[in-house]
């Protein structure tokens, strides 16, 4: 049988007080840290080395020890999360209208479009390495397994955890180019069509 214990009982079963803040408050702090990574290890320490090598029992004796092994780890990460709250109050204050309804265009019409046709610009980059021309496959092509061409290969566009079927027909040579979804874009790999 599994049991969730949340942060909240974790708390209050160690008898620790839960800090109250105003509604968006954390989660704002939380997103400037992120920016800021100001609880990076560089900045606080390695936590997961520190409090192996801790050796007392109460969070006071862990208070105690970690601020006489990095003394000035929480005045350094409140000054970094501070600057980068000032940031964003400051990028706060230049949002308006314009600005809201453009970025949900974007997201809407113009990241939605990019997601279903992305395939196109792969191939395209593709070509353009090869220094050939490239294609969308044609209906028959695609029931086939082939999403295009890079110059004259049939190529398959697939998600990096794909696993080649069997169901893809035996005689077509068709070669695969994955993909992978990273942050601020897609993460390709030409290796069997270069």
């Amino acid at each position: 049988m599994k049991i969730k214990i949340s942060i909240k009982e974790i708390r209050r079963y160690l008898d620790i007080e839960t800090p109250e803040f105003s509604k968006y408050v954390a989660p704002m702090v939380n997103l400037a840290n992120q920016y800021a990574q100001g609880t990076r290890p560089k900045v606080v320490g390695q936590m997961s080395d520190l409090i192996q090598q801790f050796s007392g029992k109460t969070l006071s004796e862990w208070e105690k020890w970690y601020l006489e092994q990095k003394p000035d780890a929480i005045r350094n990460a409140t000054e970094k999360i501070l600057q980068m709250l000032e940031n964003l109050k400051d990028a706060i204050n230049k949002i308006d209208k314009t600005m809201v309804e453009q970025w949900v265009k974007d997201l809407v019409i113009v990241k939605t479009f990019i997601g279903l046709r992305f395939q196109e610009a792969i191939l395209k980059k593709g070509a353009e390495i090869k220094e050939v021309n490239y294609r969308l496959s044609e209906p028959d092509e695609e029931s086939k397994g082939i999403d295009g061409y890079v110059g004259e290969i049939p190529v398959s566009i697939k998600p990096h955890t794909y696993e080649v079927k069997a169901s893809l027909p035996e005689h077509i040579d068709t070669k695969i180019i994955h993909y992978r979804k990273i942050d601020d874009g897609i993460e390709v790999d030409y290796g069997e069509i270069l």
